[in-house]
């Protein structure tokens, strides 16, 4: 029931307010964490803050293939599983 509470609450935020504002936070933050992960300590960031920020794009495009990738396989083992659970229904 909390889920519902919850998903109702963010839909009245979102349609009353700016998400863009209200998640400029967070998106900052997950962008922040790919040039992290690129640069732990900082220093191309101070050399090369453009091969930096490369990269980090480079990264935060790998996160989402990767994304991209798991969803393939799982939405291809659910079809498998699917089609296998048809197959023992038939027999």
């Amino acid at each position: 029931m909390a889920t519902s509470i919850q998903r109702l609450g963010g839909l009245t935020m979102a349609a009353t307010h700016d998400p863009m504002k209200y998640t400029a936070k967070a998106r900052k933050a997950f962008a922040a964490s790919f040039l992290e992960q690129v640069d732990p300590d900082g220093s191309l960031r101070k050399k090369n803050p453009k091969e930096a920020q490369r990269r980090a794009e480079a990264a935060r495009k790998l996160h989402y293939a990767r994304l991209a990738f798991k969803s393939v396989q799982a939405r291809a083992a659910k079809k498998k599983r699917s089609a296998k659970k048809r197959t023992t229904r038939a027999a």
